[in-house]
């Protein structure tokens, strides 16, 4: 059985965002103990912050100024490559801090890509790296959960979210973990269910809101039905938008069309279910 290690209390200053780090484990966690690279973070013009060769799992905390008792963990997305950090991550937090949500986003690992792997390699490289990055997803849950009071969070009350590559790690913590570690609700943002750990549908209610674009040149919006099937099968809370047009990965990108709108879909979705009123003192 792995060890699972927090660093209690230990929070770090991000330079860039100038937003508390906390380190998932403190010291190099079970899988990637001989992982001797380093994290590199690039600003691209169109995007943001673009972080890969993550070897430190951690999380980001935003904190809103009045919180609700809500709390999301975000998992952006990258192909299991690089991180899309502030398109996919730092903008969605801070949307929600607006609600008066608690916003985590997670860094989890990645494979490395200096040099830059291709092929096979990459197949196999990718392969092995899901289950550690989906290990760090559950450990992100256990985490927020175990310290609810200190964020004036409702642990019954702590979402998952993830795009594309995080949406993948997003379905495999909520098809594979127990009690401690479920999300009481999910959000597969363009997600790809192929390579998804685990399959099975959770017993205790967990809503599911889903976002994908009809025109995604990777063909994901099969995917995002296929999960939606599921939930509905299993009698589970799902609500589901396929825009025509975003292509794949928008995430707050503005486009002028319709799915530019999309948070504002799931911030009334998040308010149907309770998530954004303010917990009784």
């Amino acid at each position: 059985m792995k060890t699972f290690i927090l660093v209690i209390g230990l929070f770090l200053t991000f330079s860039l965002s100038a937003q508390e780090v906390v380190q998932l484990y403190n010291s190099r966690p079970s899988g990637s103990e001989n992982w001797d690279w380093s994290e590199k973070t690039v600003n691209d013009p169109g995007v943001g912050a673009v972080v890969s060769q993550v070897t430190d799992p951690s999380l980001t905390i935003y904190r809103p100024s009045k919180p609700n008792g809500t709390a999301i963990i975000i998992a952006p997305g990258g192909a299991f490559r690089f991180l899309s950090f502030d398109l996919e991550g730092t903008t969605v937090a801070k949307r929600l801090n607006a609600e008066g949500i608690t916003a985590f986003v997670l860094k989890y690992r990645l494979i490395k890509t200096d040099p830059t792997p291709v092929g096979k390699e990459l197949d196999s490289m990718t392969a092995a790296v899901i289950p550690l990055a989906v290990e760090d997803g559950v450990n992100a849950m256990k985490y927020v959960r175990s310290h609810s009071k200190d964020f004036a969070i409702d642990p019954n009350r702590i979402g998952f979210m993830g795009f594309s590559a995080g949406g993948t790690v997003t379905m495999s913590v909520v098809y594979t973990t127990n009690p401690e570690s479920h999300p009481n609700f999910v959000m597969p943002i363009y997600g790809y269910s192929k390579a998804v750990i685990g399959n099975k549908v959770p017993e205790a209610k967990t809503p599911i809101f889903i976002v994908v674009a009809s025109d995604d040149p990777y063909k994901f919006a099969p995917h995002s039905l296929e999960i939606y099937s599921k939930w509905l099968e299993a009698g589970q809370p799902a609500e589901f938008h396929a825009y025509e047009r975003g292509g794949h990965g928008f995430g707050t990108r503005p486009q002028n069309l319709p799915v530019d709108n999309w948070m504002s879909l799931l911030v009334d979705w998040l308010n149907m279910h309770h998530f954004v009123e303010q917990v009784s003192k």
